[in-house]
């Protein structure tokens, strides 16, 4: 499977905003964007007047790493969403929000997504019963999720549950850390994705050139 594996937090300081890449990290003084909020390299403090065309591009970036999910499979999402009745950003954020890795961050079982992705590969929950492990399996309402019962005692999934207890998690999902088991109930609204930093129109923009 292909992914990212270069340093992440030169991803947040490139696009100007914190994308919450590194867990627990992202909360602390150690942030490294909170230390250097601007991009890497030599001239990354040169004060630069964006195009409308690179707007597009960055918000297109800054979503696209946000979920961890290459070039290549988010044209392809953008696609689907097209051909998908109704708004085409509603489309788009409901199909990267489906997304079994990023259900198992948003349930708190995770502290990150890249977290979520990497317990998923390794085959640690369930959906509906049975074992997944492909990290884009989209989920539909109704869908349950649960750790399997030999991979509840694991030092990451405990930690996220202790470091998630208690916050308030997205109202179109439901979660009983107790039973380590959560409920995708329906899918989301774009005004409900309230840490989605982008303009979505802006990457529907970008791709309908």
């Amino acid at each position: 499977m292909a992914r990212y594996t270069g340093p992440v937090c030169r991803l947040c300081r490139r696009e100007g905003m914190k994308l919450y890449l590194k867990g627990e990290r992202c909360y602390t003084d150690k942030c490294a964007f909170e230390r250097r909020p601007y991009p890497p390299g030599q001239h990354g403090r040169r004060r630069v007047k964006l195009t409308q065309y690179a707007i597009q591009l960055r918000a297109k970036q800054a979503m696209k790493r946000m979920y961890g999910v290459l070039e290549r499979q988010f044209r392809r999402y953008f696609e689907r969403a097209q051909k998908m009745k109704g708004d085409t950003r509603e489309n788009l954020v409901r199909l990267v929000e489906s997304r079994l890795d990023n259900v198992v961050y948003r349930l708190g079982f995770a502290v990150s997504r890249n977290q979520a992705r990497q317990l998923v590969n390794h085959g640690h929950f369930l959906v509906n019963g049975k074992k997944v492990d492909i990290p884009s399996y989209l989920l539909r309402p109704g869908d349950v999720v649960e750790v399997r019962e030999k991979s509840r005692s694991i030092e990451p999934i405990q930690k996220a549950i202790e470091f998630n207890r208690g916050k308030d998690i997205m109202p179109w999902l439901e979660v009983d850390y107790d039973n380590f088991r959560g409920s995708y109930l329906r899918y989301p609204k774009l005004a409900e994705v309230r840490d989605l930093p982008v303009n979505v129109q802006d990457i529907i923009e970008f791709y309908s050139r």
